[in-house]
């Protein structure tokens, strides 16, 4: 094993993405989720998602896009509008968005631009219910760079499935939320043997310095 197998290894030109992990309006702005009618503006989720995770979020974003680190957004949304497709478990759970819905975009701070990859999923699991892993592979993309909700489901979930299928997986954990402070700190220590935990600052720092070193 050599120095580029670490998780936390540099990332290079040509290999690494941002992935955003349902950043979409009909989760991230309050008083639109319907799995969650009782979170107001002033809950914790969206106070952390206003004053940390987007801003953090859309310094990646601008970083990323300036030194030509692939961007990709999933979203849930189905591919029909009765949602006739969606996984039995969103079915059950009664987590239906259908395709079309104008709040399943993701939020206007991160709006994906021209020719960014948008992936509708219709499973926790972006790796389950999408073609992520045969796009990836196309891109030739190696480290992963996951920030998103929750961080203890949806994030969950990407971050797992990617280090089963071998790339390298980073978490920027303040540019993630969930429900809870301790939700979010517990899942982190979860699966931090799946990928390296680390912040906004020192992502950007990685994304600068592939720049410098193409140079």
């Amino acid at each position: 094993m050599t120095t580029t197998d670490r998780r936390e290894a540099h990332y290079t030109k040509g290999e690494t993405a941002v992935l955003f992990v349902d950043m979409q309006k009909m989760f991230c702005i309050p008083g639109t989720d319907p799995q969650h009618p009782e979170m107001n503006a002033e809950h914790y989720y969206f106070r952390r998602l206003k004053d940390l995770v987007i801003p953090n979020q859309v310094r990646i974003l601008q970083a990323a896009r300036a030194h030509g680190v692939q961007v990709m957004h999933t979203i849930i949304e189905a591919l029909t509008e009765d949602c006739r497709d969606a996984s039995l478990d969103h079915k059950l759970s009664d987590l239906l968005v259908p395709k079309g819905h104008p709040l399943a975009p993701p939020i206007d701070e991160l709006a994906p631009i021209r020719n960014e990859i948008v992936l509708p999923k219709t499973s926790s699991g972006v790796f389950n219910s999408t073609a992520i892993d045969y796009v990836l592979r196309n891109l030739g993309i190696r480290y992963l760079i996951v920030a998103g909700v929750v961080t203890d489901q949806c994030v969950d979930m990407a971050v797992r499935d990617a280090a089963d299928r071998g790339y390298l997986v980073s978490v920027p954990g303040d540019a993630c939320a969930t429900y809870s402070q301790e939700r979010h700190d517990t899942a982190l220590r979860a699966y931090k043997g799946y990928c390296w935990i680390t912040d906004t600052d020192t992502v950007i720092s990685r994304i600068n310095a592939i720049a410098e070193k193409a140079a």
